[in-house]
């Protein structure tokens, strides 16, 4: 809930939102189409694992909103799109964004994840001009707390903590980062970032821990937990990160960057085991029988003991508080997978089984 409106700084005409069919970006625009109908939407995805139009059903005849289906590192596609579309804002989500397959992947990390932000960045350059007007023009970059690397039990990362990434993927993020960084200072170009924590809700794809918590409980098969389950994660529910991004968007300091957390704060193992008693609850079980589905595996390389954001200055600059608690996000999260059974089996096909089998050697 919002403390307070901040002043207007900037004033979206055409939004370029990239990987809007993923999970944030599409809890994103399914937010803000209806919210803006003033303001016109393109909609820029490649459509891989974890994008899907499924997700934009109930906008996706909006007058106000328009799909494209293309690679942000595409540099002719991404400037037409700016040519043809008038942009004026940017809100890139698009990115490879699961640490495990950047293990396994990582120059296809490097390619979406750092070369398609530079492709951007040099597009709306291109477009807008050097030391372009913050009120009509404005590049939101959407990042990661992964950036900073890891924390031990105590203390915060913040906007000035030094980055630290540990992974390829983490890396790649903290290298877009640092380009958007450079085209404000070089070129004048107004941008903003944001560092999330870890998101959950609605839409996401069943390799990130709580759909595939909710997804393995409900057909009784193994979920995964990596080492002892003592890594700790700070949570942030997906509605809450939208009304952020929305605040930070209009309202955020034109060169400044934002961390953006509910301070919901749990170990791995606590976080599945309440998990998996809220799906208990809700499927009439008795409370705590799907906590013998639990197998401990081993733990992946260079995992992170903890991530914890303070998001003060975004609380006290910009007036945002998250709406939800933990336990009332993860209630909301499970009865959406419930009730959308559909959409979990469409998502949750052959071939992401065949990876979930390889990855975790489980049967």
């Amino acid at each position: 809930m919002s403390k307070q409106t901040p002043p207007v700084i900037h004033r979206p005409e055409v939004v370029l939102v990239t990987g809007g069919a993923g999970f944030i970006g599409s809890n994103f625009l399914l937010y803000m189409v209806p919210r803006y109908p003033e303001v016109q939407f393109i909609n820029l995805d490649s459509l891989t694992y974890a994008g899907n139009l499924l997700n934009l059903r109930d906008i996706e005849d909006a007058p106000n909103y328009r799909f494209v289906r293309g690679d942000v590192a595409d540099a002719p596609l991404v400037e037409r799109l700016f040519r043809e579309h008038g942009i004026t804002t940017v809100v890139h989500f698009a990115a490879e964004s699961h640490v495990d397959r950047s293990i396994m992947t990582p120059l296809s990390f490097v390619l979406t994840n750092t070369v398609g932000t530079v492709t951007l960045l040099e597009a709306a350059r291109k477009a807008w001009g050097d030391h372009a007007d913050p009120e009509r023009f404005r590049f939101y970059h959407i990042s990661t707390d992964e950036v900073f690397g890891s924390l031990g039990p105590e203390g915060y990362f913040t906007e000035s903590t030094p980055y630290n990434p540990r992974s390829p993927y983490a890396a790649s993020k903290a290298a877009s980062d640092h380009f958007v960084r450079a085209y404000w200072h070089t070129y004048g170009l107004p941008v903003v970032i944001s560092n999330c924590s870890n998101n959950y809700g609605p839409y996401q794809f069943p390799e990130k821990l709580i759909p595939l918590v909710i997804l393995n409980a409900l057909e009784n098969r193994p979920i995964p937990i990596y080492g002892k389950g003592e890594n700790v994660r700070d949570w942030l529910y997906v509605r809450d990160h939208c009304t952020a991004i929305e605040r930070i968007l209009l309202s955020g300091q034109t060169g400044q960057t934002y961390l953006v957390s509910a301070g919901c704060e749990r170990k791995n193992l606590e976080l599945v085991q309440q998990l998996l008693d809220l799906i208990d609850e809700e499927l009439g079980r008795p409370v705590g029988q799907s906590r013998r589905l639990i197998t401990f595996v081993k733990d992946r390389p260079g995992h992170d003991f903890r991530y914890a954001l303070d998001a003060s200055r975004l609380r006290e600059e910009l007036g945002w508080a998250p709406a939800y608690t933990l336990e009332e996000g993860l209630r909301e999260t499970v009865r959406w997978y419930l009730t959308h059974r559909d959409w979990l089996e469409a998502v949750a096909d052959a071939s992401y089984r065949a990876y979930y089998e390889k990855q975790y050697a489980l049967r």
